[in-house]
């Protein structure tokens, strides 16, 4: 199929409503959208839904690619490919892969290592390899001593979209219960409860040594560069206000109802997992995705770890909260998301728009991609 053709008898999902009608493409690009019967004959997609490409800012995804199990390091490009077709048979064309820089009881990176995977995602792309569009999502463990130099590193070197700043001290944030951080980190480690005891002061004397100075400065470095920020794990009104004062565009995975509502009266988008959504309930015991939809406090979805829970996480809120609505949550996960990172020419079924599209039926309540665009070539 060439860049320039028409789609007929489709489900039409705009930001605004959906409604049977057709689609033009022309040069990779929406040029008109009808209602009804199209002006002329297309491709016939039967009655299914024609909806925008999905956006994903958060996820870990890659990771599992490059270590599918312990000890084992994957091929840097095969990982990378693998990776980009799992995401685009999921429906998403943009994807804002997460890398960490700082050291932490679950990740060590070497020195360059971020630096050296962008390098393999560049040459994948100039080799025409990647499917979708990849913008770099730097998250920064900023407690950790070689956070701010790492960043720095990896930001001078190549181009960085979001930047997100986390951090996971036992008894803040992520982790207030102490049993959950237990759990979480003693099953990441293998460390027993007496070197998991250690670890706990180290973190904290971390956090009274770098937390500050450590968040002015990448807070510095991406307002030079012109990134987005996000914020991580906020919990309370006095995190609320550091994301503020830090100008945030993105609240990832608020903890609490206050910190969410907060967020989002602000003007700062917050984001939930789409597999809390799908679970009905967050892994860590912290708020519920569903909770905040349903206080109207929801902004966008990620996909977080499971790249399939995207699309079904924004048919659960459809299907779950009583008047919320298929287009609005698709918001969740196409529009909203493209303009909390700055993104305007993608995202929606709009003229102008880039043609990153989905086919998408519905079979016994669940979504189906059936085929997946990226600038009006089918790459699914």
């Amino acid at each position: 199929m060439s860049n320039d053709f028409l789609i007929e008898n489709a489900i039409v999902v705009t930001p605004e409503r959906q409604f049977p009608g057709w689609v033009a493409i022309a040069e990779g690009k929406i040029e008109e959208i009808g209602e009804g019967i199209a002006p002329e004959r297309g491709y016939n997609f039967d009655g299914d839904l024609l909806i925008p490409g999905l956006v994903e800012l958060h996820t870990d995804n890659l990771e599992s690619h490059l270590k599918p199990r312990p000890k084992v390091d994957w091929p840097r490009r095969a990982a990378i490919i693998a990776y980009d077709m799992q995401l685009a048979t999921a429906g998403i064309t943009t994807v804002f892969d997460s890398l960490r820089v700082g050291h932490d009881a679950d990740y060590a990176p070497l020195r360059d290592e971020v630096v050296h995977l962008l390098d393999e995602i560049d040459a994948a792309r100039r080799l025409g390899l990647l499917r979708i569009h990849h913008h770099t999502h730097l998250r920064c463990e900023i407690c950790a001593e070689d956070c701010v130099d790492s960043a720095r590193i990896v930001m001078d070197g190549h181009r960085v979209d979001l930047i997100s700043l986390m951090d996971h001290t036992p008894g803040a944030r992520q982790f207030v219960s102490m049993d959950a951080w237990r759990t979480y980190y003693g099953g990441k480690s293998g460390l027993n409860s007496e070197k998991l005891a250690d670890l706990v002061e180290r973190k904290r004397e971390l956090f009274s040594k770098n937390y500050r100075n450590h968040r002015e400065s990448l807070v510095a470095l991406a307002h030079r560069k012109g990134i987005a920020i996000a914020s991580h794990d906020d919990a309370t009104s006095s995190h609320v206000d550091e994301s503020i004062t830090d100008q945030v565009s993105v609240a990832e995975f608020p903890t609490t109802v206050e910190a969410a509502r907060l967020s989002h009266e602000a003007s700062i988008s917050v984001l939930m997992g789409a597999p809390n959504v799908v679970r009905g309930g967050s892994h860590s015991g912290n708020v519920a995705a569903e909770a905040l939809a349903r206080e109207g406090v929801l902004d966008i979805l990620s996909s977080d770890y499971v790249p399939a829970s995207l699309l079904m996480g924004a048919f659960e809120l459809d299907r779950r909260i009583e008047g919320f609505g298929l287009v609005r949550a698709l918001r969740t996960v196409t529009i909203n998301a493209a303009r909390a990172a700055g993104i305007a020419d993608r995202g929606a079924i709009e003229t102008g728009q880039v043609a990153d599209m989905l086919r998408v039926r519905v079979v016994e309540g669940e979504p189906w991609v059936r085929e997946t665009y990226c600038k009006g070539q089918r790459i699914v």
